[in-house]
């Protein structure tokens, strides 16, 4: 089966150590991978046969928007499987928003990444909106990938992404790690929402193979796409707690590629 992995961080080699540790800290969670850098992602990622990478990293300041989004561009330009998805920052006017964007799209990028826990910004805030509007005025497929979820904050509570895909209609969204982290109890919120998408990203370890069988199932495999969060998780471990899950092969092959080749046209 083809593997494109839809969800790894990766950074400059200079800080790709300290922005690992980093992450780690914020979740108290052991790294699997202690360099976050793009040439680990691939030996990462070749243990399973991973063929694609969705590439991004995060914007804690509006002055690392372009610099970051310059990285990942460079980056997809030197290594062939990948995927770009650009950073904003809601502290952007909306001028510099749309004209980030713009450049993004005329650069081969893909999609936005947001973090609203690292970002520290509501999902349903009105400086997020400016994303939601900027996106909506493009009139192409333009994804925004949201880490979802934490039972520590609630700037990516599931319910605020319900309520801007209701607003948002003609945005796509994807909602990470099942869309929410930690909250994956409140899965059912999401169902009928034709513009929300998930990832099974830092998940799967943490919830039984029925459990994400049945989030599955409620909101259709159609809608989910594989991923392993690096630095995060070894892809390796990662895969077989996917494969755990009791589904036949035609849902694992879409989960695992199909579904997010068809959604970015790749």
């Amino acid at each position: 089966m083809e593997i494109i992995d839809a969800h790894a961080h990766i950074y400059p080699e200079k800080i790709a150590e300290k922005a690992t540790v980093a992450i780690g800290d914020f979740y108290d969670i052991k790294m699997e991978n202690p360099i976050g850098t793009s040439e680990r992602l691939i030996e990462n990622g070749s243990k399973i046969g991973v063929s694609r990478y969705l590439v991004h990293s995060c914007a804690t300041k509006a002055t690392q928007v372009h610099p970051i989004n310059e990285f990942i561009k460079k980056e997809v330009e030197n290594h062939k499987e990948f995927i770009g998805f650009m950073t904003l920052h809601e502290d952007l006017t909306e001028e510099e928003i749309n004209s980030e964007i713009d450049w993004a799209v005329k650069n081969g990028f893909y999609g936005i990444k947001l973090h609203p826990d690292f970002q520290r910004f509501h999902i349903d805030g009105d400086n997020a909106e400016k994303f939601y509007r900027a996106v909506a005025n493009l009139g192409r497929t333009f994804p925004i990938l949201l880490h979802m979820g934490d039972n520590r904050f609630d700037y990516s509570e599931p319910a605020r992404l319900v309520k801007m895909a209701k607003k948002y209609p003609n945005v796509t969204f994807i909602g990470a790690h099942f869309g929410g982290y930690r909250c994956w109890d409140k899965a059912k919120i999401y169902k009928g929402l034709e513009n929300v998408y998930f990832d099974t990203s830092s998940s799967l370890a943490f919830i039984s193979s029925e459990q994400a069988k049945s989030i599955i199932d409620l909101l259709g495999y159609e809608k989910f796409f594989f991923g392993d969060d690096f630095p995060m998780w070894d892809a390796k471990g990662e895969l077989e707690r996917f494969l755990s899950i009791p589904l036949d092969d035609a849902k694992r092959e879409a989960i695992l590629a199909k579904n997010i080749k068809s959604l970015l046209k790749l």
